[in-house]
């Protein structure tokens, strides 16, 4: 069986959530009657090309980027090449570059979409992208949702519901669990005995403005490791507001992250907008057996994580909320273990990439017998 996968980009052009779902299915997947194929677009293919232990990464040459699209025309050419040679094509959504090769190409096979999100933040490219999205969607054989939470509170998921399912975004534990005992050290010394971390880029939906009003008259310590477009902005508002607890670390390599989760206190991840549609750091979290805190937006985050079960749930954009949070875990060891455990527990029982790569294998097969 020959599975093909279609995203804009791919490693190592980009290390997204996507980016990493993808590998986590290819790589996963020990099959041995089964072949995973990559296209993805790159402003330099040949510069950018990496060989993967269990798949195959094809890279077209990206010409144009308008609105976070990138566009190509070798694509059409490569994509028709690999179609024809798979069984199932799996497309990562949302990416309307996509739906036009699919129609286009005029290729007839099995097809599953992972709908990633929703598309949120480009209104007004949304109205024009309608028509051809509905096409898109109406024409795949299953759409595949990150979370239940997601699916009941998509309008977009909620009109192909007969061809959904729900299959959760997991990690494999084995190259997290693996920490260096140095970098323990090295943090050990460098930070406070007890901290909240956030792990992330330092985008406009991730609620860090918010954390930040939350530590305005508090002590206790964040760890804010990522880097992104409002770092410069974050930094100003936290050395305005004089709060001294707050530590930017910016990116930092694997080792350094499962260093500090193993470390944390809890994991804080104020998103406040349904741009974040699942959340894995909040796998990374429960995976070390840490209490969550996250915010109601209707999406994977609180699928991952239930309130006053692993970790505690509250109002978006709610400063006194946040901090009352941390606060009540902060001051109750006890209470914060148990959220932790039950975290940890919760990961091994829905959250691993064996099984969602299971699961899609399943999926494969069954759109895979159904279609002859």
């Amino acid at each position: 069986m020959r599975i093909l996968h279609f995203y804009k980009t791919y490693y190592p052009d980009s290390y997204g959530g996507i980016e990493q779902v993808i590998y986590q299915l290819t790589e996963g997947n020990n099959n041995k009657d089964l072949e995973s194929f990559v296209l993805s677009l790159s402003p330099d293919p040949e510069a950018n090309k990496i060989d993967f232990e269990n798949s195959k990464s094809i890279k077209a040459k990206e010409i144009i980027n308008i609105a976070s699209t990138p566009f190509s025309l070798d694509a059409f050419s490569k994509f028709r090449e690999l179609a024809e040679k798979a069984d199932v094509i799996h497309y990562h959504f949302p990416y309307p570059f996509m739906d036009i090769v699919h129609f286009l190409s005029g290729v007839k096979k099995p097809t599953v979409v992972s709908y990633h999100s929703d598309i949120l933040k480009q209104k007004y490219w949304l109205k024009l992208y309608q028509p051809l999205m509905n096409k898109f969607l109406s024409s795949v054989d299953r759409i595949v949702a990150t979370s239940p939470n997601y699916l009941a509170t998509s309008p977009i998921l909620k009109k192909y519901e007969d061809k959904v399912s729900v299959i959760p975004i997991g990690i494999n534990p084995a190259p997290y669990l693996n920490v260096h005992m140095d970098r323990i050290l090295y943090w050990r010394e460098n930070l406070p005995s007890r901290f909240f971390l956030f792990v992330g880029a330092l985008r406009y939906y991730k609620g860090l403005d918010t954390l930040l009003d939350a530590m305005c008259n508090d002590e206790m310590p964040v760890i804010i490791m990522g880097s992104g477009p409002n770092e410069k902005h974050l930094k100003l508002k936290a050395e305005k507001k004089g709060i001294k607890n707050i530590y930017f670390l910016g990116s930092l390599a694997n080792e350094d992250k499962c260093a500090l989760l193993s470390l944390s206190y809890g994991v804080v991840f104020p998103s406040h907008l349904r741009t974040e549609a699942f959340g894995i750091t909040l796998l990374e979290g429960a995976l070390f057996g840490k209490p969550l805190i996250t915010c109601e937006i209707g999406t994977g985050t609180t699928y991952i994580n239930l309130h006053q079960v692993t970790g505690l749930v509250i109002p978006p954009c709610n400063s006194q909320a946040l901090n009352s949070a941390m606060r009540s875990l902060w001051d109750n060891p006890a209470l914060a273990a148990n959220y932790g455990d039950a975290a940890q527990k919760r990961f091994y029982s829905l959250f691993t990439a064996e099984k969602m790569v299971s699961k899609f294998d399943e999926l494969y097969r069954s759109i895979l017998n159904s279609s002859h």
